[in-house]
Formats: C-alpha cells, structure tokens, sequence
C-alpha cells in the first residue's frame, strides 16, 4: 500500500474510533453499485443485505445505491480507502488499477466458465488477492458476484470475425489489459468511464462495448445496440468490497458476521447466474437483439490476445508465476 493510503486509512480508523461506538449501536451502511436494478450486482447487494441483517440480528443494515448514484465504480474504491464509504459492488476491471495482482482475473481466456471463477474466487488464489487488496488498496473483498462473458455488443452489423471489429469503434474501460486486447485484434478502442456509456452508445460516440448479459439487460443496451456477439474473453466478476478502516472498527463478532454475510451472497450470485442467464438471453432477443457466435469457435480471437496480451501483463500482475498459479489450480497448461 502507499504511504497515502496508509496514512488515510489510518486517519479514517482513528476517525471512526474516537467518534462512534459502531458496535454498540446500529449502523445503516451504504452500498454504492454502479449497475442498475435487474442484474447480477443488485442481486449480490440484495443477498448481502437480507445476511447482514439476519447475521447481525437487525442490529445492522445497509441501503444499495444503484445506478452509480455514489460515484463512478473506481471513485467508490477510493471513497471505500478513504473511510467516506461502506461497501461497493464493482467490475474487478476498476479495482485492478489499485490492486494490480487482482488484474490476473481479466487476462484475457484465463477463467473458461463460472466453475472455473468459483474455484478461484473461493479458494486459496481469491483469498491471497484478498489480502493483497488490503495492503494496496485500503479496502476488503468480502464477496464476489458472478456475471458471466462480457459479451460483445454493438449497433452496425454482426461481427463473427477479428475483420468484423474494423470499422467499429469500442467503448472500454479504462483497464489496460482490456485495451491491449482490442488492440491484439486489431481495434483501437474508446476508453471512457461506466456513467458515460450509456449516453455515448445512444448518441453513437461509440458504436459499441462488451458487458455481461445481465448488465447488459440491466443497463437496458438493448435500446441503443442491435447485434451481440459471444466472446468468452472475460468472465466478469464483481468483488463486494468494504472500507478497511470500517472494517477494522467493527467488533470481533460484527466483523465475522460481515464476512459471512459476503460469503452467503457470493453462493447467492452463483445460483442467480444459473438461474437467470438464460432466460435474460432469450428476453434480449425477444426485444430485437441479434446474437451470433464468433467464427471457428473464436480461435483467431483467442489465439491473437493470449499470445499477445499475456506476456506485456506478467510483471504488472506481480509476475508470470501469478498467471500460472491461476492456470495450474484450474489445471490448465501453464505457461513457460
């Protein structure tokens, strides 16, 4: 962590401590989540609000702020480091900036399906980048919300092939390992934060961007965007975070009733991501949405990113031996 964070974080301890008795007193907590009602972060919010209360015995509660209402998704990870902020539900994509290692997780075609980000998330890896995320960010992962592939969507025509992306102008976030995919493909891509995308697709400053289904569905894309692609490049997950500093205010007890409260809702988004994908797919499609499949079971996708992209993110992500710990848990061939 820096020494910035440091300091804050522990200014914001201090703070909490001196001027509240948290675990004497009920606290209605605020969740920022940047997506709107419908998708997989509401739903994450929602279990972890129903386990926090039963956990804590009413005795704590917490409100979701959807929609962004509380700050673009990477202002929430500083908002959360800096004590101004409880909880967030948020894209790994905007907390990798804070927590590099984290950033293992977006590499391009390393998690294959939502068994494969389960066994990450839950198990040893995903607790490692637990507390990495302390140490350089200021801010705890207590849960995980499963979102699937960030499908490809756009409003000009159909796209199966690398050729197909040319003439198409990409809205990103401002993730880097992202960027270097598009650009693997040959796309120079738009990076622009969440709160401006949907404007930006409507007023077709970008012709399109790539998101889960649900958020997709969620943030209602359907009506600005036409054709959708199934590229498998990411497995979108969305970390549940909360304030260190909050964190460490609370009781022994408060603070092993939050952490389990995110683990309830963590196997509460993995159920809902079974449930639900399927049926928001057909309703997209039902509104008018077009999908296709990339060509050759996206091998030239695949092919151009990971030989490509891998290798410029080793060091970023603490080293190429944090890759093939991920690959070699999912038991995958590991690379050299």
């Amino acid at each position: 962590m820096s020494i910035t964070f440091k300091a804050l974080r522990g200014a914001a301890v201090a703070a909490l401590l001196l001027t509240t008795a948290l675990s004497a007193q009920a606290k209605d907590f605020r969740v920022a989540v940047g997506d709107g009602a419908g998708g997989t972060q509401e739903a994450l919010g929602l279990a972890f609000v129903k386990a926090l209360s039963e956990k804590t015995g009413g005795a704590h509660s917490a409100q979701l702020f959807l929609n962004g209402q509380l700050g673009d998704e990477q202002d929430t990870v500083t908002a959360a480091a800096t004590g101004t902020l409880d909880f967030s539900i948020l894209a790994i994509n905007n907390i990798t900036p804070f927590s590099p290692s984290v950033g293992t997780l977006t590499l391009p075609y390393v998690i294959l399906s939502l068994e494969d980000a389960e066994a990450i998330t839950q198990g040893e890896i995903g607790q490692q980048m637990v507390e990495r995320t302390i140490e350089d960010a200021g801010v705890r992962i207590i849960g995980w919300a499963y979102s699937g592939f960030r499908v490809l969507t756009n409003s000009k025509h159909p796209v199966t092939t690398v050729a197909d992306l040319q003439d198409l102008v990409i809205r990103v976030p401002k993730n880097e390992i992202m960027i270097e995919t598009y650009k693997s493909w040959g796309v120079n891509p738009t990076p622009m934060a969440w709160g401006e995308t949907f404007a930006a697709l409507q007023q077709k400053v970008v012709d399109g961007q790539d998101n889960p289904y649900m958020t997709v569905y969620a943030m209602k894309f359907d009506e600005v965007q036409k054709y959708v692609t199934n590229i498998r490049y990411i497995f979108s997950i969305e970390p549940l975070i909360v304030s260190e500093s909050l964190f460490q205010s609370l009781s022994a007890d408060e603070q092993q009733q939050v952490l389990d409260a995110g683990k309830e809702a963590t196997l509460a988004s993995g159920a809902f991501l079974r449930a639900e994908e399927t049926k928001i797919r057909e309703e997209l499609t039902a509104r008018g949405m077009e999908i296709s499949d990339p060509a050759d079971g996206e091998q030239e996708f695949i092919d151009l990113a990971t030989a490509t992209v891998w290798p410029k993110f080793y060091d970023s992500i603490g080293g190429k031996e944090v890759l093939n710990s991920v690959l070699g848990a999912l038991g995958r061939d590991t690379v050299e």
